[in-house]
Formats: structure tokens, C-alpha cells, sequence
């Protein structure tokens, strides 16, 4: 405003000297306005004040001792899972087990048809009682036959083939013997035992039916479940600390825990087995853990959150997960300093549950804003907001 009045004032100067012209007095009032145009912007500014302060939601980076931990996605495995299956085509005469009853080892579960097999084992037996009877005869006429021939009354011939005949009927009592045995196998196989202990499923064959030992259906399918696996895949790097550790000796295993909860439950463990090769694929490795199974909340083939502890870090850098964000050259964090939001590059080592460990970029102590972050830029002035939830008011009647 004071360029235009200086403006207008040198044309009335100008006019008390020269004759007017108004060609040069519009260009005068054109360039005026284009001044008053240009600043404005600063002038409404001037008038405004500068622009208010973002409220944010402000956490400390705090030092402190963290474990080590690997989150996968495991899958629950039977220790073993076995078929029950007849070695005999006979019947089933009775079932002893109900449908997804919890057995121990030894537990009979069949009874099948022995009918035939208690008769075959009756005719070899006295087939074996033959044998030996005829051994006995055989013994006497190898020992008449020897007695002759020493005292040269006897044939040497003779007393050979009674030699020959005991050999004989020796061979023919072992081999009666074998197929006695045989058939007594054969005859435990109609009592069907619970090989292991653990959970029997569906029961196909009931008592009637007619079974055989070519069939491929099984009559039952019995799973181990206590002690129980959780297989679940190790990304590569974790893999080889992991390997590290289990390859120490007792005190590095034990620093490898394996923890699985479901339905408000944690089971506890450690690893068991690790896969030969790594996937090529994938970049990672299987690995299994042995769990206690007690209370049966981990049930085979369930999806269940697998926690690997591999020890525990002094010192670490933690800041709520709240506080990353993710941009072009990577994560990063809104810092305070100076009551403005500066932008901190951060390196982020590994995240459990709703805190991030980070190795680097941030020594501990600095404020990160955990909320508020789409209204920040370097440089803007925040102000921390009240914890909406220390100032909530108690209602009547709630505890606290």
C-alpha cells in the first residue's frame, strides 16, 4: 500500500512539472496492482501468525533386555500316525475300542476269527508228537544197528540207513516245529494291540464283517498326540543361529524354547528335528518341535502360532510398532525434537507382539510419535495430546 502511495505521489509531482499523460498513468496503476498481487500472500501470513501445532501421541525409546524370538505358523503332526490294518483274511468278531477313545499302549482294540488257526496249530502239534515218537524208534534202531556192526554180525550198510532214517526224522520234527511256530505267530495276529499310546480314530470294520490283509483301508487310524509336533518353517537366517545353538551342547538347546498357545493354553517344547535341505523357494527350512500335550489342546492337523525363543538381547533399542513408518528408502520414525517432528531412518531388527527392536538409527531415550504421522512433514510443530485413556473418567460402578 505505501508503494502505491509513493506510486501516485510521484505522478502528482510529475504532473506539476510535466503536461499529464495517461498512457503513463495506467501503466503506473497496472504495475501497482501486480505489487499489491505479489504481496499479499505474505501480508495475509503476516496477519495470520504462523500455523498451529499438530497433536500428536508421543512414547519414549526405551533399553531394556528383550528375548530373541521367531514368529511362524506351525502345523500340529502326530508324532506317529499309524494305520491299523488285519495281517489275516478272517472276521472280526469283536470291537473292544469306541470311536475316538483315548487308549494306551498294549490296549487290545480286534479280536478276530482264530477258530482255523487254533486247529491248524492242534495238527501240527501232533504231527510234532509223531515226529518225536518216531525219533525215539529211530534212536534205537541206530544204536541196535551200531552194536551189530561192532561185533561184525551186522552190515555197515544197515547200520548207515538207521543213521540216515534218525537224520531224517530229526529234519522232519525241526520243520513240524517251524510250522507249528508259524501258525502260533499267525494266532497273535487275531488279538490286535494298541501299538502306541495315543487317540484311535474312525472305526471301519465292526464286528461281522469279513476282513483281509490285502485291503487298503485300514480298520482304524491311531494317532499319537502326547507327546505331540508342531513342524513349521525357520526362515534361512534364523536357521543357521538356531543350528548354532542345538549344536553347543545341553546349555545352547536349552536356550531354544518353542512356545504354542491355543484356546488360552501355552504349550512348551523344543526342537526336535530340522529338515536336511532348505526350501529354494521359500528360503526357509522345516523344523519340528516336540510339545507337551497333556491337556490335548493341540490337536493334529491344526494351524496354531508357533513362538521361537533363541536367548535374549541386553540393551535393546524398543519402540512401540506404533511409531514405524514405511517410506521409499525404508522404515522410519517421526522423533521430537525442540517441540518439532524431525524424520529419523530406522533399521529394524524384529518386531514381538506390539513393540519393534531396533538396531539402528535411535540410542534410546528420543521421542517418537506414535500418532498424528499423515499431518507431519520435517519441521512441523507438534504438541503432545493427553492419554485419552489416564484421563478417562472413572465410570460409577466400573473397576479399575
Amino acid at each position: 500500500m505505501l508503494r502505491v502511495v509513493i506510486v501516485f505521489g510521484l505522478l502528482a509531482i510529475a504532473g506539476g512539472i510535466a503536461t499529464w499523460r495517461p498512457d503513463l498513468a495506467e501503466q503506473a496503476y497496472v504495475k501497482a496492482q501486480a505489487l499489491m498481487k505479489r504481496d499479499a500472500p505474505a501480508a495475509e501470513a503476516t496477519r495470520r501468525g504462523p500455523p498451529p501445532a499438530v497433536p500428536v501421541t508421543l512414547a519414549r525409546a526405551e533399553r531394556r533386555t528383550m528375548p530373541i524370538t521367531v514368529d511362524a505358523i506351525g502345523t500340529v503332526q502326530p508324532i506317529a500316525s499309524i494305520q491299523i490294518k488285519p495281517r489275516l483274511d478272517t472276521q472280526v468278531v469283536t470291537v473292544h475300542v469306541a470311536e475316538g477313545a483315548l487308549v494306551k499302549e498294549g490296549d487290545l482294540l480286534f479280536s478276530l476269527d482264530d477258530r482255523v488257526l487254533r486247529a491248524q496249530i492242534g495238527q501240527m502239534e501232533a504231527q510234532v508228537a509223531k515226529d518225536k515218537a518216531q525219533i525215539e524208534q529211530a534212536v534205537r534202531d541206530r544204536d541196535r544197528t551200531t552194536d551189530l556192526a561192532n561185533r561184525r554180525v551186522g552190515s555197515e550198510l544197515t547200520r548207515d540207513q538207521a543213521i540216515t532214517a534218525l537224520k531224517s526224522l530229526q529234519a522232519q520234527l525241526a520243520a513240524d516245529e517251524a510250522s507249528r511256530d508259524a501258525l502260533a505267530a499267525q494266532l497273535t495276529y487275531t488279538q490286535i494291540t494298541a501299538p502306541v499310546s495315543g487317540r484311535i480314530g474312525s472305526i471301519v470294520a465292526k464286528p461281522g464283517a469279513f476282513v483281509r490283509s490285502a485291503d487298503t483301508a485300514p480298520l482304524a487310524t491311531l494317532n499319537q498326540i502326547d507327546p505331540i509336533y508342531i513342524a513349521f518353517a525357520v526362515p534361512q537366517n534364523t536357521f543357521y543361529e538356531m543350528r548354532a545353538l542345538l549344536g553347543a551342547g545341553a546349555a545352547g538347546a536349552s536356550q531354544v524354547t518353542v512356545e504354542a498357545t491355543v484356546g488360552g493354553r501355552t504349550s512348551r517344547g523344543g526342537i526336535a528335528f530340522i529338515e536336511n535341505t532348505i526350501d529354494p523357494t521359500t528360503g526357509t527350512v522345516i523344523a519340528k518341535a516336540r510339545m507337551e500335550n497333556g491337556a490335548e489342546q493341540l490337536w493334529p492337523g491344526a494351524f496354531v502360532p508357533v513362538k521361537v525363543t533363541l536367548g535374549v538381547e541386553n540393551d535393546a533399542v524398543v519402540i512401540p510398532t506404533a511409531a514405524l513408518q514405511i517410506g521409499q528408502n525404508g522404515p522410519y520414525v517421526f522423533a521430537v525434537k525442540d517441540g518439532r517432528a524431525t524424520v529419523v531412518n530406522v533399521t529394524v531388527a524384529r518386531s514381538s507382539g506390539d513393540v519393534a527392536v531396533i538396531s539402528k538409527g535411535l540410542a534410546g531415550n528420543e521421542e517418537v510419535i506414535t500418532s498424528g504421522q499423515l499431518r507431519l512433514v520435517a519441521g512441523t510443530a507438534v504438541v503432545a495430546r493427553p492419554n485419552a485413556a489416564a484421563n478417562e473418567a472413572p465410570t460409577p460402578g466400573k473397576q479399575s
